[in-house]
């Protein structure tokens, strides 16, 4: 009788540690609020649904990373978002100049390269741990890492 409570409570918890992360993620990618917000019910549905089959917290966090990354290039691919112009020119909140500069550059990466940036350095995930994520080899990893920083540099000294 009390499951749809402790499934709320969970389906709170999760929403309480990780939700800023799912955001910043949808974010990346997205850049339109209306969007974000679609995006992160969406995750956070798919985590009620299937949150029995959670391992351990690390495999929470990474499962919401990649189904996170997976509603976004869904959305981005979908008709609708193809032909729909978006109204929503949102300010991104940063302090300095050269943080500003830094997330433009990383904002005009590939998909691919802006995934792996985001995963190492601004959720800490290890490279063993991303390679987990995505579905590859820890090699292939490390090498696509290198030339998405590479790129990232050559971006951020373009501007």
């Amino acid at each position: 009788m009390n499951q749809p409570f402790a499934a709320s409570e969970d389906i709170s918890v999760a929403i309480e540690k990780y939700g800023d992360m799912v955001r910043r993620i949808c974010f990346l990618y997205l850049r339109n609020q209306a969007d974000v917000d679609d995006v992160f019910q969406e995750v956070f549905l798919k985590f009620y649904i299937n949150r029995g089959s959670m391992q351990s917290e690390q495999h929470q966090k990474a499962w919401l990373c990649r189904v996170a990354f997976n509603q976004c290039k869904d959305l981005l691919k979908s008709y609708w978002r193809r032909n729909v112009v978006s109204l929503d020119n949102m300010e991104i909140p940063i302090e300095s100049q050269a943080q500003r500069e830094l997330i433009m550059a990383v904002l005009q990466l590939p998909a691919s390269d802006k995934e792996l940036i985001y995963l190492h350095y601004y959720e800490g995930f290890s490279i063993p741990e991303i390679a987990e994520i995505r579905t590859q080899n820890v090699n292939a990893v490390y090498s696509q890492l290198r030339r998405a920083k590479e790129r990232l540099k050559k971006k951020a000294g373009d501007l």
